[in-house]
């Protein structure tokens, strides 16, 4: 019943039309046989392994120009059969087999060279091309299928005799026709079977006496053999069977070498076979402009994601036979959701979703890609069931309604089955192993054809558990009573919601639309239909039920106003109202899609306007780099010749006894050295400037601009104020926006007297004031500190641990000779005690 309900879908969603396009893109006979009639996977782990194979050979053949060839490769299951039962192979069959062994070798070594095609590459590890075979065929058997005189030394002396035997029968025909030439019809020697013949009138046929063969149909011609060649041609016929023997043998041992490799034949052939089937599957998709699926495992909860899906039956009467334009449709459906029922008005499109769906899933099934936008993720389906058209029968008495229930009660059995089967389902590829294993092997080609869906797939093993079926349902609870047939399709609806996975039925009933606003697990959706037009625009509508266009038809149609109007206070307001609803909806939709469409082409603008200032961006980098180390080689070179300049003047001060005016110029030449390579130090601004209450002035060793609150005083201190602090300087430590120093302030200095040192504000430790040196280099830990020092404001703590104390050392060292850094400490206990050092910048 399931293997029944199973066929009839396929056969519904026209899947062997799809089948026979896939065909046409097979390399091979046997490839183009197994695609007519392609085998539906039965576990997840099958179609995830066909799929893998397609996406390999779509990249390889996006790489490789033409893409993988298989010239060469016939169909030879017949031929092995033959061999097998110890049957004498053609020289066409040799030479077919002797190919198909060259086309297998060249695509071996083909994929082997290719990187990240895994896959592919264990797909053909298994090849046994035999080139010693296919050497010793084409040394026996030529290019026209005929054994060659090589093929044995007593064959080649056989046909020396013929070719001699042959020569003396045409020199002897020849003196005949010159002497006898009036006796015969035509100067020309002929040959009736395997005798050669004259051509004599009849009535001078004793001018030249020999055996009659033939008789022309006038009558006035016969063909004899001379007496005096029939000898010789007794002989040439012993001669030819002589051949003919020696012939046989020759291809009777090699059969016999074919027939002992028969097992590593047929293997290589499936093989090639399936590596083509996937090129097909490759091709295919990529003329359709298919993407690659995602299978979504059963019970993972993610959404459905089918956007701009279109029909490939469609697409491909677009293509090869001048149909309309194919209108994509955009499928998303959430995991909750387990029913979605579309209406809408006829030919607006209900069905053809439906099929669109179903050949996507099973176009997914069998490792083919789906013709929609990227990403494209759907569930792999264990079953799909659907129940498409109308099934009248006469002979059967099935009326239209009869013919939907027997079909549905089909797909009910087989969901009632799918439910029982919670054992583990073996894949075919097992079967087929184990088989093999008992001694049973098939051959010839349907054998072959049979064994090409399961020879690359692993043995694994998929437990398979109830609602994993899709179920297609159209026009459901058609064809009867309208009150009876919506409470049968919403009761048909809430089982399908338990015991399927997902079901997609059209309706025209407008109970079906309620269903939504009782059970979150169903959706509605419609299809577009275009009033001014009184058309469809064949556009699938989420989330809002389609309503009733048949009076607004037949009021553009011509009927008269006084019965639309009956027919709607027959209808009654309720109804008019919920159209209305659902008319406004639709014009928010639409509204909302502009809109989006607008927010979608600002988002690619603002995209591209991003892309091109980060390029700038990294161009500005790039050249700043480029000028930073254009300059340190300057620097460098400057400091070698430096340096090769003052190594100059030190040897020559090493020679001889150095005077003291020797030293004197060599001082000079060191001076001067140092004024050529010693950057020009810029001209410090004249001071000038003596800061006021409220000017705005900067305090370079803070990096911070402030504001004066108090002028200078007798000792040069002044109170400035930055953000929310305040804090006195000293005028030497300021200087105007444009870099002016303040003037100093004439005062008679006291004697100095020595004052304890003022202990620092108490500070407090935070992640911007510490610094982690340990694991540095002390060069490294130099550079991390100068960097640190220049931006800290006060206290800054230093963490470089115990160790072997270097580090610890090298940044003591560091912090003594740094001009801001005032003094340092060891830190308190509870902040690392001698393993990290406070030091206070000034």
């Amino acid at each position: 019943m399931r293997a029944l309900i199973q066929s009839e879908t396929l056969e519904l969603l026209e899947w062997h039309r799809l089948c026979q396009h896939l065909s046409t893109f097979a390399a091979t006979k046997l490839g183009a046989i197994v695609a007519r009639d392609l085998p539906i996977p039965t576990t997840l782990e099958e179609s995830k392994e066909l799929l893998a194979q397609t996406k390999e050979v779509y990249q390889l053949e996006s790489r490789l120009t033409p893409g993988l060839s298989f010239d060469g490769i016939k169909d030879i299951g017949d031929s092995l059969e033959r061999a097998e039962l110890q049957g004498i192979l053609s020289g066409e069959e040799l030479l077919a087999i002797a190919t198909t062994l060259y086309g297998a070798r060249n695509l071996r070594r083909l994929i082997e060279n290719q990187e990240n095609v895994p896959i592919l590459t264990e797909l053909v590890s298994e090849l046994r091309t035999y080139p010693e075979i296919e050497q010793e065929i084409h040394r026996c058997i030529d290019e026209r299928a005929q054994v060659t005189d090589r093929a044995s030394q007593k064959l080649g002396e056989i046909r020396e005799s013929l070719r001699s035997l042959r020569s003396q029968i045409t020199r002897k025909l020849q003196n005949i026709i010159q002497v006898k030439s009036n006796a015969l019809q035509e100067q020309i020697i002929t040959q009736r079977g395997d005798r050669y013949v004259l051509a004599v009138k009849a009535p001078q046929k004793d001018a030249i006496p020999g055996i009659v063969h033939d008789t022309s149909t006038s009558g006035a011609t016969l063909y004899i053999e001379p007496n005096s060649i029939v000898q010789m041609g007794n002989q040439l016929r012993q001669a030819v069977k002589r051949e003919q023997a020696e012939e046989e043998i020759i291809r009777r041992k090699l059969t016999e070498q074919i027939a002992a490799v028969i097992p590593d034949l047929e293997k290589l052939l499936v093989i090639i076979t399936t590596l083509d089937l996937a090129t097909a599957k490759a091709r295919y998709s990529f003329w359709l402009g298919a993407n690659p699926p995602r299978l979504i495992a059963p019970q993972s909860e993610e959404i459905i994601t089918l956007r701009q899906l279109r029909h490939p039956l469609l697409v491909w009467q677009q293509q090869h036979e001048q149909g309309h334009s194919v209108v994509p449709v955009d499928l998303i459906i959430s995991p909750h959701i387990k029913v979605v029922t579309i209406t809408g008005p006829n030919t607006g499109g209900k069905t053809v979703t439906l099929k669109t769906l179903g050949l996507a899933a099973v176009m997914a099934k069998v490792g083919l890609f789906v013709p929609a936008r990227e990403p494209v993720e759907i569930p792999w389906f264990s079953q799909i069931l659907a129940d498409i058209g109308d099934e009248q029968s006469l002979q059967q008495s099935l009326s239209t309604f009869s013919g939907h229930i027997r079909r549905i009660s089909r797909i009910l059995d087989a969901l009632s089955q799918e439910s029982g089967d919670r054992g583990v389902r073996r894949s075919r590829s097992q079967e087929i192993k184990e088989s093999g294993d008992q001694g049973v092997r098939r051959s010839g080609s349907q054998e072959i054809k049979e064994s090409v869906i399961n020879l690359p797939i692993p043995s694994h093993q998929s437990p398979v558990t109830s609602h994993q079926s899709l179920v297609l349902l159209d026009e459901v609870g058609a064809g009867t009573d309208p009150a009876e047939g919506s409470a049968l399709a919403i009761a048909l609806l809430k089982y399908l919601a338990d015991h399927a996975q997902l079901t997609i039925a059209t309706t025209h009933f407008g109970e079906l639309k309620a269903l939504k606003y009782d059970d979150v697990r169903f959706e509605n959706a419609s299809v577009e239909f275009n009033e001014a037009t009184l058309s469809p625009t064949y556009r699938l509508l989420w989330g809002i039920p389609g309503r009733s266009n048949a009076l607004t038809i037949a009021l553009r149609l011509g009927l008269k106003p006084e019965v639309i109007e009956a027919a709607k206070t027959q209808v009654g307001e309720s109804t008019d109202e919920v159209n209305q609803v659902i008319a406004g909806l639709e014009a928010q939709r639409k509204s909302q899609e502009t809109k989006a469409a607008e927010a979608e082409k600002l988002l690619k603008q603002a995209e591209k306007f991003y892309k091109e200032v980060a390029q700038k961006a990294a161009a500005l980098q790039e050249r700043e780099k480029d000028l930073k180390a254009s300059q340190e080689i300057a620097v460098q070179k400057a400091i070698q010749e430096a340096k090769g300049e003052i190594a100059q003047v030190i040897r020559n001060l090493q020679k001889g006894k150095p005077t003291a005016q020797d030293a004197q110029k060599a001082t000079a030449a060191v001076n001067k050295i140092a004024e050529k390579y010693q950057p020009v130090a810029e001209p410090k601004p004249k001071p000038g400037f003596m800061p006021k209450i409220g000017d705005r002035l900067r305090i370079p060793k803070l990096g911070q601009t402030a504001e004066v609150i108090t002028a200078p005083n007798e000792d040069g201190e002044l109170t400035v104020r930055f953000g929310i602090m305040k804090m006195t300087v000293q005028l030497s430590d300021v200087e105007s926006l444009d870099g002016q120093k303040a003037e100093p302030i004439n005062k008679p200095k006291p004697a100095p007297v020595t004052t304890p040192e003022p202990k620092p504000a108490l500070a407090i430790r935070t992640s911007k004031n510490t610094v982690d040196l340990r694991g540095k280099r002390v060069a490294d830990a130099e550079y991390i500190l100068d960097k640190a020092i220049s931006e800290a404001a006060g206290p800054l703590w230093i963490i470089h641990g115990h160790g072997t104390g270097k580090l610890k050392q090298g940044v003591h060292t560091f912090l003594q000779q740094h001009p801001r850094v005032s003094h340092y400490e060891s830190a308190e206990q509870a902040d690392g005690g001698s393993g990290v050092t406070i030091a206070h910048v000034g």
